[in-house]
């Protein structure tokens, strides 16, 4: 931003790059981590692992209490271990790269509809090469489990 910082927190499913959840916010509180996670299980199930960094925000009790209430496992990556997230780090990269970068936003406001609008983007529209060129979309949709019609 031309003054002041955002932060994007997000759900992504490791297997398809899919964003599942995601919000941008002033501060790294757990209460917008909180958000973001209880929004991907409402539109996406539950998974059995949730992976995080050692953010505070994830670290915190309202966060770990969140997860381990739907029944879901906690694994941390190591202290400054990358690799331990590197599809999220990966979506980081493209998100500063492809869209924040090339802006100077004048409000919060702006960010937030911009980086949204490129999260979308990303889900429906930027193939991924690891996917075989998929959309993260279209590689979720093909693990999703099918339902037989009724004749």
């Amino acid at each position: 931003m031309a003054k002041g910082f955002v932060y994007l927190t997000a759900a992504v499913d490791w297997a398809s790059r899919k964003v599942l959840a995601a919000k941008v916010a002033i501060t790294l509180e757990a209460c917008h981590a909180v958000d973001v996670l209880q929004e991907a299980f409402n539109r996406h199930g539950r998974p059995e692992i949730v992976n995080t960094d050692q953010g505070s925000q994830f670290s915190a009790h309202e966060f770990v209490r969140a997860v381990k209430e739907q029944g879901c496992k906690l694994s941390m990556g190591g202290r400054g271990a990358w690799r331990d997230n590197v599809f999220v780090e990966r979506l980081w990269k493209s998100v500063k790269y492809e869209r924040v970068y090339l802006y100077v936003y004048d409000s919060v406001t702006e960010a937030r509809t911009s980086i949204m609008q490129y999260v979308d983007w990303y889900n429906r529209s930027r193939p991924h090469s690891s996917l075989g060129k998929k959309t993260p979309d279209g590689a979720y949709a093909v693990m999703l489990p099918t339902v037989k019609l009724a004749a």
